[in-house]
């Protein structure tokens, strides 16, 4: 009897951090594991104490990695409706004030064994590969599939000298994808092209989130009044969520939008400023904290305003729509998958803007067809990423270390060569402190630091332990 494939997801987050990478591979991994034909496993990062208090919401802290894998697994069956047996690791991580982000700490190939490395799934290839120092994933895994998740180009645009931090990320992502990832999934055009590459939406919606939108299609077809707030936005309060783009329309079209008002939820480094500049306006703009999307709070607006360019599938948004609600956002690439939805609206401009917000306010949201619902749900999420990443013929794909065919011809000769000298080119300077801090990688990430090693259960040679911060 032949084995079941193995499938490793590595992520960049993990709960009870509320972002996209630590919620959409969790998922993954449940919807994956869900048919019984393959091993999944999440491969998640581990922060010590400290970052855990950077990080995580609510003064949530974790003592072991055992109590925060419960944690993961009962939060996903809380929402599911079923145990999914998939297993989870963790691996040396420590989080980047300035980057508001976590990176990987060391080799974190090691975490599958050799006879499990069937196929690798990077979950924000290019954030997972920027520093990597060790064992080349397509040597390890014999299929690395990459799914980009974030647009950082944008990001960096709108920082000190962003033009020209753009062109040099973009050519770096272009560089580490190619040398680790044999595909690569694009959630929408919204991000850079990037060889080997398909765009695809394979992200579901939380089931909870599609069960209220049955709920609020009941009480319309009862003759109810399925909502009784008007306008919302919810995403992290960092100005280049759509906050910036949204306060600037108030602004200018304040007068054309008397009556409107909306409330804004998120946690974030720009929440007083962004309270501040609402604080201004002559319409009522009310700033709260963020919650949990899923808070039945949430369910009694009808409007879901989210001007964000920025996303490269907004999750909220998809939340949004499976709960039956009407959604306004920006004629960009990053919603096209959300257009074939009826209670979609887009705008392109100003103007465009405010009649969007009025038609929206006016009329009650269009009701769900059971295809369209069944669209933004993980079941569908999974088939599309079943098919576009070929999982089903994954198995017939030779190991990177199997001896090359007679016949491979010399242009494929050539392009393996100039790939590896390249990923070795990575290798070298990788290894290289100064040069890792010079590209911006977090001091004494080369190797784990000894807290980690004793949490983790690493070895930890002598020698080479990374520098407690």
């Amino acid at each position: 009897m032949d084995r079941k494939p193995h499938i490793a997801i590595f992520t960049t987050a993990s709960l009870p951090w509320m972002t996209g990478t630590a919620v959409n591979p969790l998922f993954r991994a449940a919807y994956l594991m869900k048919d019984g034909g393959r091993n999944v496993s999440l491969v998640i990062p581990w922060l010590s104490m400290k970052d855990q208090a950077l990080v995580y919401p609510n003064k949530i802290m974790f003592n072991t990695p055992s109590e925060h894998e419960i944690f993961v697994h009962r939060w996903l069956e809380d929402r599911t409706g079923f145990i999914s047996g998939f297993n989870i690791h963790f691996y040396p991580a420590k989080f980047d004030k300035e980057k508001r982000s976590i990176l990987a700490v060391g080799d974190i190939t090691k975490i599958i064994p050799d006879e499990e490395a069937d196929i690798a799934i990077l979950e924000e290839p290019e954030h997972l590969t920027w520093y990597h120092h060790g064992r080349r994933w397509k040597t390890k895994f014999r299929l690395v599939i990459g799914v980009i998740h974030t647009n950082y180009l944008e990001y960096v645009k709108r920082e000190k000298n962003g033009k020209l931090q753009a062109f040099l990320l973009k050519h770096i992502n272009k560089w580490v994808i190619n040398i680790y990832c044999h595909k690569v999934i694009r959630l929408s055009a919204a991000t850079q092209d990037l060889p080997r590459s398909i765009i695809c939406n394979v992200h579901g919606v939380n089931p909870v989130f599609l069960e209220v939108g049955k709920k609020k299609q009941k009480e319309q077809q009862n003759g109810q009044q399925a909502f009784t707030k008007g306008a919302y936005y919810i995403g992290k309060m960092v100005w280049s969520k759509g906050y910036m783009e949204l306060l600037q329309l108030l602004t200018a079209y304040q007068n054309e939008l008397t009556e409107f008002q909306i409330d804004l939820y998120g946690n974030g480094e720009d929440f007083d400023q962004v309270q501040e500049a609402a604080g201004k306006l002559k319409l009522t703009v009310n700033v709260h904290p963020g919650r949990d999307h899923a808070d039945p709070l949430f369910q009694e607006y009808k409007v879901f305003l989210n001007p964000s360019t920025t996303d490269v599938v907004c999750t909220t948004t998809a939340e949004a729509l499976a709960m039956g609600k009407i959604v306004v956002c920006a004629d960009h690439v990053s919603n096209e998958f959300f257009k074939q939805f009826p209670n979609c609206h887009t705008y392109g401009d100003g103007e465009g803007f405010v009649k969007a917000i009025h038609k929206s306010l006016d009329e009650e949201p269009a009701m769900m067809n059971d295809d369209q619902r069944c669209e933004l749900s993980w079941e569908a999420a999974t088939k599309r990423f079943v098919k576009v990443a070929e999982l089903d013929h994954a198995s017939e794909r030779k190991s990177a270390e199997s001896p090359r065919k007679r016949y491979m011809s010399v242009s494929l000769n050539l392009t393996r060569s100039i790939e590896d000298t390249s990923a070795y080119v990575h290798y070298a300077v990788s290894g290289i402190e100064a040069a890792r801090r010079a590209f911006g990688a977090i001091p004494g990430s080369l190797h784990p630091d000894e807290e980690q090693c004793k949490e983790l259960g690493l070895a930890c040679p002598a020698g080479k332990h990374g520098q407690k911060q």
